[in-house]
């Protein structure tokens, strides 16, 4: 082996080594920008998940869009077919290599595919083939065990009232795209018969469903458990859980004192799993599971899970889903759980714009185990750590703090090094506050210093569910910040003792009704406002398969999804003839605003594209005797201010008058990855003004009226998302209605897309190392100091194949249109060879609708293969090897929402000089 390929296998990361000439960086705005944002500071900072430290993003599928409709659009399934076959042949004749893993014709044309990546520019220049796409991974929300109850969330949406009408879903078929159904429990319609992997299918309510992957399905490649192929079967049973829990959510019926009352329990199912017993699925698994709920006749979609950052209305599951809602179905999924990620967040398919996103709130109450702090008397209730031990329900242990400084306090690494030594809590149970570094690290350095148990606090308001993985061998339980306030303050006057208790307790959450920290913030890749919607999903107990235990309590936006769901189905049956648009008009009209999370009380609204139209509130939603539409607003980018025509529909016997006034929201600015709040928004262009004031809207009839929103410049630099909400407060009383504005307040195209990534550097050239270890396939990168030089050649690492291939690392602060590579000479002329009659395409690497990077630091690896198209006369292309030389890549990259022919909508880099040099 030789020295340079010994250097490229280590996992140590060099220092940024080159320096890219940087164009076409333009900041244009529209007019002149008004003063900077104000920001607002929150009484503890948010929680951030942004390390700013180089992190690859990978994608190893790919999604190839036909040129056609799909069939629900008019196609026939012959020229569909034809298509395909077209496709395959051009690819073969080509000489592109790739295995196929989904063909659809249904809801979207095109396939589904594994390739390397240096493959797509080939595979996007064949002719019928109009877009590239990743096949991103979609994984499960956050998993808990703190235990509130179901109840207690129905109230926080009236669903509870709804149901007290006789509102109880009747009727109504749902689809629950997720890890499956325990169909044998007793609340979901089952005989409450443990049976593990049951073939008693269906049942009389989960009535339809299929099994599209199987238990040892894993399409996380990181994972040393990789499964990618799919193993189907009839029987859509539940090992892992959460579509269990979701499935509850929608329409459980209790069927003892101890079970679970959903929001629609009469609801009847369909059950799509595309989950295996753990691990994550994909998003084309998706789509064939969204094509079979069509075929079996859901009225309502519900899926829980989504592609993180993929917030383009275009990405395939988005498309897919506008097109089953073309079809009658209403499509409700979660908005995502990356709200510690920050702007721009939101994932396919809930940002589609036919789809209803929804937003996570937390609940009122919570159900925990308890352990008691004596002398002190304090009973402080918690939830297990994922990964560590369950805590036991009795023993003793001397309960000490882990200092006072915040990086004692913290338990976290200085300079790599644990702040404890060996023995410090040996026989003890230690108090250790959240924040800095990760729960594993603070919970290992305890257990090392001879810990027996770590009670971890949190360092913002409320409760959380923390894991531990890779794992540690001691109980570690997570408490609110009041109860580890106080605990520290305490042990800080005396000894004291923790006892475990096998008691539980109803504790109120203080974050009650707040949006959930994990929720995912908007807006779309092109400024669509969402979320469009929230419900409770903080700390949720329903249903879990009978051989784990019946019921569990987990949190994330894919339990305030089915809630949402479960709200569509009483809306449903209250009023049958709705359209998909019309429930969600009506769900966004009625909803309930909620204040911000950081600090509640300033008495300020949360931010709009973070909470959408806010808490559905579904009893309203039926007995609301008029309507607005559309159900929100759109305001897009900064110019002259907007006009929007509101239509009001009365489906009543009375006149009804309405008082219109406008209530803003808070704004974000700043950074992406960890935005700061202000109440800078659209009043700071001038007033919002009504074409008429107030407005009556006659008995059986309708009425119109323009509203005005002024579309503010704060600059492009400052990323600020602004928004509020136009009210309608009837007189005399009644249901109050609102509907929702969102916008961009600067120039959209005016801040940089392929930014440094702080101190990382990019874009710039790497070389592949390999991986994390044998049991994490995360890939990983080097920045070499001199010229790169490949040698094309793959070499095993950890018994997978990698390739050492020219590869160029960049940033995106923002979601992109589209990023083209060009191959050129080391001078920087075009290259030109591939032979007489022939064409070449310098293209090296094509890819549309991108995410942005997860953070600050986190960069998108693109590998080319050294191969680019010729074309012959007729458009015939065959795939030419590169000669070996010295070459540069330029990079060019449309921003959100640009024009490739105006100024200041793209960015151009240029790398510098690599090597291909064959063996």
């Amino acid at each position: 082996m030789s020295e340079r390929l010994r250097v490229r296998r280590s996992r140590a990361l060099t220092g940024v080594a080159t320096v890219f000439a940087i164009a076409g960086l333009t900041l244009a705005t529209a007019g002149s920008a008004a003063e900077a944002p104000e920001a607002i500071d929150p009484i503890t900072p948010a929680v951030s998940l942004d390390s700013n430290q180089p992190v690859a993003e990978t994608f190893g599928s790919w999604f190839v869009e036909l040129a056609s409709p799909p069939a629900v659009k008019g196609t026939s399934s012959a020229k569909l077919n034809a298509e395909k076959q077209a496709f395959r042949k051009a690819a073969a004749d080509a000489g592109v290599t790739y295995s196929e893993r989904f063909a659809f014709n249904t809801l979207w044309n095109g396939l589904s595919i594994d390739a390397d990546a240096g493959q797509l520019t080939a595979l996007s220049r064949l002719s019928g083939v109009k877009a590239v796409y990743p096949v991103m991974e979609v994984t499960l929300g956050p998993v808990g065990e703190i235990v509130p109850e179901l109840a207690t969330a129905i109230t926080q949406t009236q669903a509870d009232l709804a149901q007290a009408d006789g509102w109880d879903g009747t009727g109504v078929k749902v689809a629950v795209m997720d890890t499956g159904v325990d169909y044998d429990h007793q609340d979901l319609g089952g005989d409450g018969v443990n049976r593990l992997n049951s073939k008693v299918f269906p049942t009389s309510r989960v009535v339809a469903g299929y099994d599209l992957v199987g238990d040892k399905f894993r399409a996380d490649s990181s994972s040393p458990l990789y499964d990618p192929k799919p193993h189907p079967d009839p029987y859509p049973d539940d090992c892992n859980g959460h579509g269990t829990h979701v499935s509850g959510i929608v329409g459980a019926n209790a069927a003892g004192p101890d079970g679970a009352t959903g929001v629609a329990p009469n609801v009847t199912f369909g059950a799509y799993r595309v989950f295996g017993c753990g691990g994550s699925t994909t998003a084309d698994i998706m789509i064939a599971a969204m094509e079979r709920a069509l075929a079996d006749g859901m009225h309502v979609l519900n899926m829980s899970i989504g592609s993180a950052f993929a917030n383009w209305d275009q990405y395939p599951t988005a498309a897919a889903s506008n097109n089953l809602v073309d079809q009658g179905m209403v499509v409700v999924a979660s908005i995502g759980n990356s709200g510690a990620n920050g702007v721009w967040s939101a994932g396919a398919p809930g940002v589609g714009q036919k789809v209803i996103g929804v937003a996570s709130f937390d609940n009122t109450h919570v159900q925990l185990n308890t352990f008691e702090v004596d002398p002190a008397g304090i009973t402080a209730g918690y939830g297990n750590a994922a990964a560590a031990p369950a805590a036991p329900t009795s023993g003793s242990l001397p309960l000490a703090r882990s200092g006072t400084s915040s990086s004692t306090a913290d338990a976290c690494n200085v300079g790599g090094v644990s702040p404890f030594t060996p023995g410090q809590f040996a026989g003890q149970a230690v108090l250790i506050r959240r924040g800095t570094c990760t729960f594993f690290e603070k919970s290992n350095n305890a257990y090392n210093a001879g810990a027996e148990a770590v009670v971890l606090y949190n360092n913002v308001a409320g409760r959380f569910s923390p894991t531990v993985a890779p794992g540690v061998p001691i109980p570690v339980v997570a408490i609110s910040n009041t109860e580890g306030v106080a605990i520290d303050a305490a042990i800080a006057g005396g000894p004291q003792t923790l006892t475990w208790t096998a008691n539980q307790g109803t504790f109120p959450n203080p974050t009650a009704g707040l949006i959930s920290s994990f929720s995912s913030y908007g807006t779309g890749a092109e400024l669509d406002l969402k979320p469009d919607i929230g419900a409770p999903g903080g700390l949720i107990r329903s249903t879990w398969p009978l051989q784990a235990g019946g019921y569990a309590t987990i949190s994330g936006t894919s339990m305030s999804s089915p809630h949402t769901a479960g709200a569509v189905a009483l809306l449903l049956q209250a009023d049958p003839g709705l359209t998909p648009a019309q429930i969600r008009d009506r769900l966004q009209n009625t909803a309930l605003q909620r204040p911000w999370q950081g600090n509640p009380g300033l008495g300020l609204l949360d931010q709009v594209h973070r909470q959408g139209a806010g808490m559905v509130q579904i009893k309203n939603a039926i007995d609301a005797p008029v309507s607005i539409s559309p159900g929100k607003l759109l305001q897009g980018e900064s110019g002259t201010a907007m006009s929007h025509t509101l239509t009001l529909t009365n489906g009543s016997a009375t006149d009804v008058t309405y008082n219109l006034s406008h209530v803003p929201a808070l704004s974000t600015f700043g950074n992406t990855f960890a935005p700061s709040a202000t109440t800078s928004g659209a009043a700071a262009g001038g007033p919002i003004t009504f074409s008429a004031n107030p407005v009556t809207v006659p008995a059986g009839g309708s009425a119109s009226v323009d509203v005005t929103i002024p579309r503010p410049n704060f600059g492009a630099a400052n990323k600020l998302v602004y928004g509020g909400y136009i009210r309608f407060t009837p007189s005399g009383g009644g249901i109050m209605l609102n509907v929702p504005y969102a916008g961009f307040g600067g120039d959209y195209q005016g801040f940089a897309v392929m930014t440094s990534g702080g101190a990382a550097g990019f874009p710039k050239l790497a070389e592949r190392v390999g991986f994390v270890s044998a049991g994490d396939f995360t890939p990983t990168y080097s920045f070499p100091t001199g010229t790169p030089v490949y040698d094309m050649q793959g070499f095993n690492v950890f018994g997978r194949l990698v390739r050492d291939v020219p590869t160029v690392a960049v940033h995106l602060d923002h979601q992109a249109r589209w990023l083209k590579m060009t191959l050129l000479n080391a001078d920087g002329s075009p290259v030109s060879f591939g032979g007489s009659g022939l064409t070449l395409d310098p293209t090296a690497i094509f890819d549309e609708f991108l995410p942005r990077n997860s953070t600050s630091g986190g960069f998108f690896a693109f590998e080319w293969d050294g191969t680019l198209m010729s074309f012959t006369k007729a458009g015939k292309g065959t795939n030419k090897v590169v000669p070996d030389g010295d070459y540069r890549l330029k990079i060019d990259l449309l921003k959100a929402g640009g024009d490739a022919s105006a100024a200041g909508h793209t960015e151009t880099l240029t790398t510098p000089v690599f090597t291909i040099d064959r063996p």
